[in-house]
């Protein structure tokens, strides 16, 4: 046997509740449509710390910002003041680095290389190769901890920018 199930029509779903909820689908579909185009429009707008590694200083603010605030690369290469956090003083001038490998590994490190400041350790060319590629000027990629980088050209052409404007201290 078969059964057959109408749904009566209700009075709940009145015309007036249809048009209610098409207003409100209608609002709901252009605010997500505002919002897109804002994202769209933010996206396309040139932001200082976006800025193309020709541009000057705006190439040393986006490489002050990757170097500090994302690659943190003051954690290891600065040295540490009285409270354990690293020395905006010598800032990127070479460091006893802060902690040691969980299994000893005859091939870590002890320091940290200086990094800021004129001149740098490597050409800027082969900086930036060691940033795009994590290859260093002998060939070999770098020790731990140092980060494996595979930064855009123009990333690390920033990278450089804001080290070379870094005093060396002595």
């Amino acid at each position: 046997m078969i059964l057959k199930y109408v749904v009566p029509r209700s009075s709940a779903w009145s015309h007036s509740n249809r048009w209610a909820f098409s207003l409100a689908f209608g609002w709901a579909c252009a605010a997500v449509v505002l919002l897109l185009g804002t994202f769209v429009l933010a996206q396309s707008q040139d932001h200082p710390t976006r800025s193309k590694a020709g541009s000057g200083g705006g190439s040393v603010a986006r490489g002050k910002y990757i170097v500090e605030g994302v690659a943190m690369c003051g954690q290891c290469h600065s040295p540490r003041e009285s409270d354990g956090d690293p020395g905006r003083s010598h800032w990127l001038q070479g460091a006893a680095l802060p902690w040691e490998p969980a299994k000893p590994d005859p091939k870590w490190p002890l320091t940290a290389p200086r990094i800021g400041g004129t001149p740098l350790p490597a050409s800027d060319g082969d900086m930036v190769k060691l940033l795009t590629t994590g290859i260093w000027t002998t060939g070999t990629r770098l020790r731990p901890p140092m980060p494996q980088f595979r930064m855009e050209q123009s990333d690390a052409e920033a990278v450089v920018a804001y080290l070379k404007s870094l005093n060396a201290q002595q």
